[in-house]
């Protein structure tokens, strides 16, 4: 039998994207989806859009501390055997939680998996096709490079085993831009994720991307999620590297 998957959007104020965010959610071709949408009080178009949808999501719209514990009162929401985040700016591709679930119901060993994932404008368009295939080539490799040297794993992309939690509680509510990162590297210490090559989800950068403006607290806030986590000194000197690597290639792009 495939497993229920429960599906948590944090929302504030993305009422430009949040329509193909849903659709794409509900328009999957999955029977058993729970879709539970976190709303922090959103100021914009975003409440009136999501009331459209009310008889086909369960929505919680209050006040929150941020978007790490918008997550988190989903997840402990959530009654599916399989969970995932999708952000109120990403969206699902087609087939994606058919592929998920035949997965996991094909795996019952397996706690989680990440997938690949298209990274797109503030216009659904794909941009930045090396960044995209440069990931991909780090999870065909070993999770010291493709979760040590850096995070690859796509966050929108990865679904895990709703037990874990029991295990390992939930997201560290302090992080504001790495929780995905520490959360991979807390289901690392139970087992590797399972990678699947194909893609399942849209991960957008647009002009109010939470990284966009703020990327030097985002690396910092990286070293320090990683050094909780990874000790060796080789590993630590590719970390730091690599992450000198993006920021002077972001500040000449920029």
């Amino acid at each position: 039998m495939q497993p229920l998957i429960s599906v948590i959007t944090p929302s504030y104020n993305q009422g430009k994207f949040i329509r193909q965010t849903v659709e794409s959610v509900l328009s999957q071709n999955y029977p058993r989806i729970e879709y539970i949408v976190v709303d922090g009080l959103s100021t914009d178009d975003t409440l009136p859009i999501l009331g459209e949808y009310s008889n086909r999501l369960t929505l919680i719209a209050e006040r929150d501390s941020g978007q790490t514990d918008a997550i988190n009162k989903g997840l402990r929401l959530a009654t599916g055997d399989i969970v995932c985040w999708l952000n109120s700016d990403d969206y699902f591709l087609p087939g994606a939680l058919a592929t998920v679930g035949d997965f996991f119901a094909d795996h019952p060993d397996k706690l989680w998996l990440t997938g690949d994932c298209q990274i797109v404008d503030e216009a659904s368009v794909p941009i930045q096709q090396p960044v995209r295939h440069y990931k991909r080539l780090l999870r065909s490799l070993t999770p010291s490079l493709y979760l040590g040297m850096t995070n690859a794993i796509c966050q929108p992309a990865t679904f895990w085993r709703r037990d874990a939690h029991a295990q390992l509680g939930y997201l560290t509510e302090s992080l504001h831009f790495t929780m995905d990162y520490d959360w991979w590297l807390r289901l690392q210490t139970l087992q590797p994720p399972a990678i699947l090559p194909q893609p399942l989800t849209a991960f957008r950068i647009h002009a109010n991307s939470k990284g966009g403006n703020q990327y030097a607290l985002q690396f910092d806030e990286d070293y320090q999620t990683f050094s909780r986590y990874w000790s060796g000194a080789p590993i630590r000197f590719l970390h730091k590297l690599h992450n000198r690597a993006i920021t002077t290639v972001y500040n000449f792009v920029k």
